[in-house]
């Protein structure tokens, strides 16, 4: 397991959306689903944050239709949300336990 740094929450989203392919338009909008409309990406983001996951192997281009590319996420993708989530579940439960503990520290 490597570990990375932490994802931004649209990288995160992004890589998430790309489980099953999909172009640029309809990344946005499962983001924005998945978020309940709090990360919305503009396009100048989006792409941008695409170029980088390319360059990094985590995402790849999947077919072209002519006009719209679609980009899928790769098994080193796959490592990155995994290895994020159990970060997240560290956080989570760490937290948790602070709460819930009786008393001052």
């Amino acid at each position: 397991m490597q570990q990375h740094a932490p994802l931004t929450e649209g990288v995160y989203y992004i890589l998430l959306a790309l489980y099953e392919p999909r172009h640029g338009y309809g990344i946005m909008q499962l983001v924005e689903s998945l978020s309940n409309g709090r990360v919305q990406l503009g396009p100048g983001t989006l792409y941008g944050a695409i170029k980088s996951l390319v360059q990094k192997k985590w995402i790849v281009p999947y077919e072209e239709d002519g006009r719209k590319k679609e980009y899928v996420i790769t098994a080193l993708g796959k490592e990155v949300v995994e290895d994020e989530l159990r970060r997240l579940k560290e956080l989570y439960m760490n937290g948790q336990n602070i709460l819930n503990q009786e008393g001052p520290l």
